[in-house]
């Protein structure tokens, strides 16, 4: 009788776990448990990636301004026994030839090159001016904020996708630091100056310049291709230009602006 009874038991046991079994196959799975394996090529992720960049090219030239203009000067009202009575405005640098300084220089949504180098990025406040105008630095720097005038002066960022800050700067406290983390440009002011401006250029790519005394840009290593490049004037505005790129090819590339008026 026993023998009966524990045959039955394994009997119905065994019933149990192949019905179980057969349900599983023919039921969807639930979500639940590993995800399925990948078949399908991902996408290319957003934001700039670093490439080894072979047989890279060049992009050099020039920024002009093709006219007459009068350099706009700024009175000085305060502190003028370190800043000086009469000051040329930044906003507007351009030698006799029509060179123009201060002029940005980019590559337009580039998304594959070189890497990104983190390189020591200074802005310096000497005879009531920043030093440079503008700063072009790469996502992520530290900005080292200088004093050299040792008088009161103060740093008040307008940005939207960094964190803006408003700082005394007083003369004891010669440096401070920032870090930026979001590309952006970055109107600069001086609380205390009011003439005091600059720009903070923020760059997730390492294919940006700013014109020198003499109009002059350079981009380096760009990889062979198309690109649209860029460039920025606060007082002239943006101009873009199409760029082809071959493999060690240097590119000359001039910018003109047209007097308006």
């Amino acid at each position: 009788m026993g023998n009966r009874i524990y045959r039955c038991i394994v009997a119905l046991g065994l019933f149990l776990f192949l019905w179980g079994c057969s349900k599983a196959e023919e039921e969807p799975s639930s979500g639940k448990g590993p995800p399925p394996v990948q078949t399908e090529t991902p996408g290319e992720e957003a934001g700039y990636q670093p490439i080894a960049v072979h047989d890279g090219g060049t992009i050099f030239g020039k920024v002009f301004f093709r006219g007459s203009r009068t350099p706009p000067m700024i009175s000085v009202t305060k502190d003028q026994g370190v800043c000086g009575k009469r000051k040329q405005d930044p906003s507007w640098r351009a030698n006799e030839r029509g060179e123009v300084q201060y002029a940005v220089v980019q590559l337009a949504n580039i998304r594959k090159g070189k890497a990104i180098e983190q390189v020591s990025s200074v802005l310096d406040q000497e005879g009531c001016e920043y030093k440079p105008h503008i700063l072009a630095v790469p996502v992520g720097t530290t900005v080292e904020i200088r004093n050299s005038d040792g008088i009161l002066h103060n740093i008040h960022t307008f940005s939207k996708k960094n964190k803006p800050f408003n700082r005394a700067q007083p003369k004891y406290l010669k440096k401070i630091t920032q870090t930026f983390k979001e590309p952006e440009l970055i109107s600069v002011k001086c609380d205390v100056h009011g003439w005091m401006s600059a720009w903070l250029l923020v760059v997730d790519h390492p294919y940006y310049d700013v014109t020198s005394t003499d109009g002059t840009f350079k981009l380096a290593d760009v990889p062979p291709g198309t690109y649209t490049l860029e460039v920025w004037h606060e007082e002239l505005g943006k101009q873009a230009q199409k760029v082809q790129v071959g493999p060690n090819e240097k590119v000359e590339v001039v910018f003109e602006y047209l007097n308006k008026k």
